[in-house]
């Protein structure tokens, strides 16, 4: 397969990020070229407020990518997440067209096609439907029946919905700029796919996606997601807290709050300045606009950071309850996202939740990694193996839409056929 080029795109809260890479060789590893974050202006709660602000952060990180990657970006793949996200799960059945051969992918997409007949309201539009099982002739619990003998096929799928608005209003960002978008992919399940194993996915796993205006959750019980959502909480609260806990601008109480996050900057202080003697931590580096050089460790920490984060973890174990899946995840909670390198984050959702948890950083990408090897990049790293899994599935596909004309082209009868018309013109 030819080299392709692949860019995603992260609109966050937060921070826009782009990523470039390149898909080439027998292992279709992506490797990063270009890749660029900037400050998010327009967007909240993941949703976008004011398009000139979001077009023209977008222009600025994309020219970056470029810049680095020495490539022009045409078309992209984007993330969308917040509260206007919702599922469902949803059943589809067909008859196999040719029962006497074997289950093929026109058989298989006829299915998905039944299963996404939902009743749907005209300002929701589907973005993925994901295949959770297969059954053929009863036997339920098949991953891929191509190839398999059968007469009814069935489907139970999980379908994502979003906005049609905030579609809209992306697209049209990306518009301006001249680039296409290619698809667009729910962030949690984005992030999913960079730092969740198959091994955890087959267990029961559930990852949280902590990022600055919302929060997203995927749960994926025997290797498929069968629940996913959004609620409109996430780690620029926690900074809003010390705002209006310090009395202090945000802009100082992000730098307070990036400072606690950093744990090897953080340890250095703890152990100059005697933590167990005195409660303040120095933050004079920081040089903040109040002026402001000492801020006590259990006022920020234990007074307004995890009451925030158990609010936020709370939340998410009502969506775990609200599943009904809370039995089937024994391999814990995958935290993504900038919220998942806040202080005591991993603890507070142990003590809230009642599962193990880790945080969970990219994998599976080669390149200019130093940059994005952290929580926060998850999600657009994971556009770039979702984007090559897309690409892949759909060429095999068809390929094995060619193999199933080969096979049905007989070339003894097409002989037989070409015999006769001589033969009816032979007097």
């Amino acid at each position: 397969m030819a080299e392709q080029i692949i860019t995603g795109i992260d609109i966050g809260t937060s921070k826009i990020v782009s990523i470039i890479a390149s898909v080439a060789g027998e292992d279709r590893t992506p490797r990063i070229m270009g890749f660029a974050t900037v400050d998010s202006k327009g967007v909240r709660k993941g949703q976008i407020v004011d398009i000139a602000h979001v077009s023209s952060a977008l222009e600025d990180c994309i020219e970056k990518a470029e810049r680095m990657a020495g490539i022009k970006v045409n078309s992209a793949y984007v993330t969308v997440g917040g509260p206007h996200i919702s599922s469902i799960n949803s059943h589809g059945v067909v008859a196999v067209s040719q029962p006497d051969a074997d289950i093929n992918a026109s058989d298989i997409e006829r299915a998905i096609e039944a299963a996404k007949a939902i009743s749907l309201s005209s300002t929701r539009e589907v973005i993925e439907v994901i295949p959770r099982e297969y059954i053929v002739d009863g036997q339920s619990g098949i991953k891929n029946p191509i190839g398999m003998s059968g007469v009814r096929l069935e489907v139970n799928t999980h379908i994502i919905t979003a906005s049609v608005t905030n579609l809209k209003n992306i697209e049209r960002c990306l518009t301006d700029l001249g680039i296409a978008v290619d698809g667009f992919v729910f962030s949690g399940l984005s992030s999913s796919l960079a730092v969740v194993s198959e091994t955890e996915k087959e267990l029961g796993v559930v990852l949280i996606d902590i990022g600055g205006g919302k929060t997203d959750i995927c749960i994926f019980v025997d290797g498929a997601l069968s629940y996913s959502s959004s609620i409109p909480i996430g780690a620029r609260h926690i900074t809003n807290d010390i705002a209006v806990g310090l009395r202090i601008s945000l802009e100082s109480s992000e730098k307070i709050k990036l400072f606690l996050m950093d744990k090897k900057n953080l340890k250095k202080k703890l152990d100059k300045d005697n933590l167990s003697k005195k409660d303040d931590i120095d933050v004079s580096d920081l040089n903040l606009l109040e002026g402001l050089s000492t801020v006590s460790y259990k006022t920020v920490i234990d007074g307004i950071m995890k009451p925030r984060l158990e609010e936020i973890y709370e939340k998410v174990f009502s969506e775990i309850e609200k599943s009904e899946l809370s039995n089937q995840v024994p391999s814990g909670l995958v935290i993504v996202g900038g919220g998942a390198s806040t202080v005591s984050s991993v603890e507070v959702a142990k003590h809230i939740i009642g599962m193990s948890a880790r945080v969970g950083t990219p994998q599976h990408v080669t390149g200019l990694i130093d940059e994005i090897m952290y929580p926060q990049y998850s999600a657009v790293v994971g556009l770039l193996l979702y984007a090559k899994d897309y690409v892949e599935e759909k060429a095999k596909l068809n390929i094995k839409d060619f193999n199933s004309i080969l096979r049905s082209f007989s070339v003894k009868g097409s002989v037989k056929k070409v015999i006769g018309i001589f033969k009816s013109y032979i007097p």
